[in-house]
């Protein structure tokens, strides 16, 4: 209460009712590029990988089998067509998914170094991806419409090149999941359970990755984990989704 000079007592005005965050369903429609990226990278990674025939059937029965030259000629050029299509969307879906976490994540969270890891590392996937994706559509026109201008040596040149090419670059991916994980436990800016999940995903491949030294094991589990995480941040509750507070003029 106040009281004026006169001596009349006035009622003070009500104080404003203190806001709390909404705990109805909350929906962010930016973290699905993650899933786009994620989707279009497990199709062109393991979906279309080109392995021939006699090799498949040889890992089928427990074999061993050398592959020469004579058996790149019988890949399938559509399949590798089809990797290297859904491979360019996926990087789409990356860049575009970094450049909405730049906005909504590393211009909020600025005192944030993880944000950083996680954008470095979905660049730098992005980036190694095209030469990847890139060498399998090439292979994919030298056997279709193409067919002739390489003899079976020059195919196989190609086909190396393509054995681990679309695998290698998602070690960028795996640095920028563990980034999320350390955002969730150190920082609390990205869901706990959500980020629990990543991180033992992450740390499987990667300690399975140093132990047996095949390159290529980020680029089998990680491009599935990101479409999940991309659905799980654009409904789940984290703090990098929130609305963004409005501006005072």
């Amino acid at each position: 209460m106040t009281t004026s000079s006169s001596g009349a007592r006035t009622t003070a005005a009500p104080r404003p009712a203190r806001r709390t965050p909404s705990r109805g369903f909350r929906f962010a429609a930016w973290p699905l590029w993650l899933t786009l990226a994620g989707i279009g990278g497990a199709i062109g990674t393991v979906g279309t990988d080109l392995r021939p025939a006699a090799e498949t059937e040889a890992w089928e029965n427990g074999t061993d089998y050398i592959v020469t030259s004579v058996d790149v000629m019988g890949l399938d050029p559509l399949i590798g067509r089809i990797g290297f299509t859904a491979g360019l969307l996926g990087i789409l879906g990356m860049l575009v998914f970094v450049g909405a976490w730049r906005r909504h994540v590393e211009a909020r969270f600025v005192r944030s170094s993880a944000a950083g890891v996680v954008t470095a590392g979905l660049i730098a996937t992005a980036g190694a991806s095209l030469l990847g994706y890139g060498w399998r559509g090439a292979l994919a026109n030298y056997l279709g419409p193409e067919a002739g201008l390489y003899d079976s040596e020059g195919l196989f040149v190609y086909y190396m090149l393509t054995d681990f090419g679309a695998y290698l670059p998602w070690f960028g991916a795996l640095v920028a999941v563990l980034g999320m994980g350390w955002m969730a436990w150190v920082e609390r800016s990205i869901s706990r359970v959500m980020a629990s999940v990543g991180l033992v995903v992450a740390l499987f491949l990667l300690v399975l990755t140093v132990a047996t030294g095949v390159p290529g094991l980020p680029g089998t589990l990680t491009p599935i984990w990101l479409a999940i995480a991309g659905i799980w941040l654009a409904v789940g509750r984290s703090r990098i989704t929130e609305p963004e507070p409005p501006m005072r003029g």
